[in-house]
């Protein structure tokens, strides 16, 4: 029976408003496909990004062209060739694990070599705001682990003070998505480091963070808008301590797992993360981040809806996805 290959544009609404540095959303758009064979489905799904040059009419415009291909029975390698990196290509990669797991009645954990994956401790993101907005925030979540805070202005100085002392147990990560301003990295580092924060993420623009080569950096610092694939890291090394990785950003598991590995063996440490998405798109995040250093997959906590079913989270733990979601 011939490969049947579907795309579905669905909205997912966010409980609130999730706020960074470069403005609000109030929804997560999605892209997800689904390719049947011998009555078996595989699923992926994607979260097109703006900053990225992307949308949901370019990557459905980008996955059709695929269609012949993933009908004619295409596999990960032949599509790791015909798409680029990012977020449409990552939807078609998923679903061919996917797919593949359900023909072959193994599961990908197992096809990983992960014979009893096991539940992880993810950030839950604090959205930017004014110092005492965000604080109150940060009490309702001050009994989870592990907090992801979003900053990137000028004067974050006193949006850390606030939620570290709203949270004084938490182990906090600081994201700035780009908005620091050079003269006030080394300020804002030094005051991160004064209230225990255990990494800063991403302070200066993707190709405009030379300077973090040249300072003093009292806590450890991430790479992510400048991080997309494994040819990226070689040229990071003298400016960044961490990457985070992200499906939508390799394009897929396929190349994620390939530049984790790449990553470790050149000493950075890793992070995987998400864009806001629902548990589809973070099931396979799970399996990549069994020994990742930080692990920020909370999208669907941040949604109103979750698919169904969904992942199982409780409190601050994401626990590996059942077959029935993906896998």
């Amino acid at each position: 029976m011939p490969r049947r290959f579907d795309i579905e544009m669905t909205s997912f609404p966010i409980a609130g408003t999730f706020t960074i540095s470069r403005g609000a959303k109030t929804s997560a758009d999605v892209v997800t496909c689904t390719i049947e064979e011998d009555g078996r489905i595989g699923r992926g799904e994607c979260v097109p990004y703006r900053r990225y040059g992307e949308s949901i009419k370019s990557v459905v415009e980008q996955i059709a062209a695929v269609r012949n291909a993933i009908e004619g029975g295409a596999g990960r390698a032949e599509i790791s060739l015909a798409m680029p990196p990012g977020a449409a290509r990552n939807a078609v990669d998923c679903a061919l694990w996917d797919l593949e797991a359900k023909r072959s009645g193994m599961s990908v954990a197992t096809s990983l070599g992960l014979l009893a994956p096991r539940a992880l401790t993810t950030a839950y993101t604090i959205s930017l705001g004014e110092p005492e907005a965000m604080a109150a925030q940060t009490r309702e979540h001050a009994h989870r682990a592990l907090l992801k805070v979003k900053v990137g202005t000028g004067d974050d100085e006193s949006r850390i003070r606030a939620v570290r002392a709203a949270a004084p147990k938490a182990a906090i990560i600081l994201d700035a998505n780009e908005g620091w301003p050079e003269d006030a990295l080394a300020r804002h580092l030094q005051v991160s480091a004064e209230e225990n924060i255990a990494l800063v993420e991403q302070p200066l623009p993707a190709g405009k963070d030379a300077l973090l080569a040249h300072i003093a950096r009292p806590i450890p610092v991430c790479a992510d808008e400048s991080v997309h694939h494994t040819g990226d890291l070689a040229a990071l090394r003298d400016r960044y301590d961490a990457i985070n990785i992200k499906l939508d950003k390799t394009g897929g598991l396929t190349e994620a797992l390939a530049m984790k590995l790449e990553a470790q063996r050149l000493g950075f440490g890793i992070m995987i993360g998400c864009m806001v998405g629902t548990s589809l798109a973070m099931a396979p995040a799970v399996l990549l981040a069994q020994d990742a250093d930080f692990v920020d997959l909370d999208g669907p906590l941040l949604l109103a809806r979750d698919r169904e079913p969904g992942l199982r989270y409780e409190t601050s733990l994401v626990f590996p996805p059942a077959a029935e979601l993906w896998g």
